[in-house]
């Protein structure tokens, strides 16, 4: 099956893949197209695909979904979800303002299951013709503000954007399967929000199991093994990788000091931060910084 962009009429405006890391790339892809009134033909794709129209002005649209054929007025901020696998076709009478996300099955069904603790049945996603989600739509609308933020905060914020898209649509909208995996569903994402919530605040300072087992509401043992066997990391290492997504944020602020950074993000020293940096990402804060001084230069 091909993919849904393959398909487009016209080329996207604003696209992710000019700004996602590789982490980022395997959540989802995020698209912001405007095209003239046109039609694409009716096929299945591989890939779940999200549309959120922009366009002040109500739309009239037809959609074709496994035979059948709705024509519709299409409303600002107004979400269709097609599930993988689902015949598709559409066609718009007027010039179209969309937000496309996609994301693959098998990417899907693993964030579910690390982020969240839940899996997903082989559908996956309730097939939502149409509907109005505003939670939903800001999240989207989030995505290409971050892609047109541009440079390597936007990469950075493109990845956590992308993450809190996914867990709203999978909360509404995953379809979850009833199975041996109730241990790691025992982690849910309230526990995961209140410790990535202690993290964002106190990233700067020490944290300790305790604190991040308190917060969650479990005894240090039990927290420290439902998260790694849902978050698919232990907690110490979520942490660290925390600490340096945020001092990549910093080493593209020229004024810090490596000493300054380090100490912000939570590491004792400049020696500290380069091991883990170059641990986490291959590579270490100066060369990092480089790397930005020369994507600024070639901009």
């Amino acid at each position: 099956m091909r993919r849904y962009q393959d398909v487009y009429p016209s080329g996207p405006l604003v696209e992710s893949k000019a700004v996602a890391r590789a982490s980022a790339a395997d959540l989802l892809t995020c698209e912001y197209f405007e095209a003239e009134p046109a039609s694409m033909p009716t096929e299945r794709f591989a890939q779940h695909h999200i549309l959120i129209n922009l366009h002040p002005k109500p739309l009239r649209v037809e959609n074709w979904r496994d035979g059948e054929h709705r024509d519709f007025t299409f409303n600002q901020n107004e979400i269709v979800v097609t599930p993988a696998g689902v015949e598709s076709g559409w066609r718009w009478h007027e010039r179209s303002q969309c937000i496309v996300i996609t994301c693959e099955p098998v990417k899907l069904e693993r964030f579910a299951g690390s982020e969240l603790g839940l899996t997903l049945t082989e559908a996956q996603l309730r097939d939502e013709p149409q509907f109005v989600d505003a939670d939903l739509a800001e999240a989207a609308r989030g995505l290409v503000s971050a892609i047109r933020t541009g440079g390597a905060a936007s990469a950075v914020l493109y990845e956590s954007l992308a993450r809190v898209f996914l867990v709203k649509l999978i909360q509404k909208y995953g379809l979850e399967r009833e199975d041996e995996y109730a241990f790691t569903r025992s982690f849910t994402a309230r526990h995961y929000k209140a410790v990535l919530d202690l993290v964002r605040e106190r990233f700067s300072e020490r944290i300790t199991l305790d604190d991040m087992a308190a917060i969650a509401g479990l005894s240090p043992y039990h927290f420290a093994r439902l998260f790694r066997t849902t978050i698919g990391e232990p907690p110490y290492q979520f942490v660290r990788r925390y600490r340096v997504e945020q001092a990549e944020r910093l080493l593209a602020e020229p004024a810090m000091s490596m000493v300054e950074i380090a100490l912000a993000c939570g590491f004792s020293d400049q020696a500290h931060l380069s091991r883990t940096f170059k641990a986490i990402t291959g590579r270490t804060p100066s060369q990092f910084r480089e790397t930005l001084k020369q994507d600024r230069t070639n901009d």
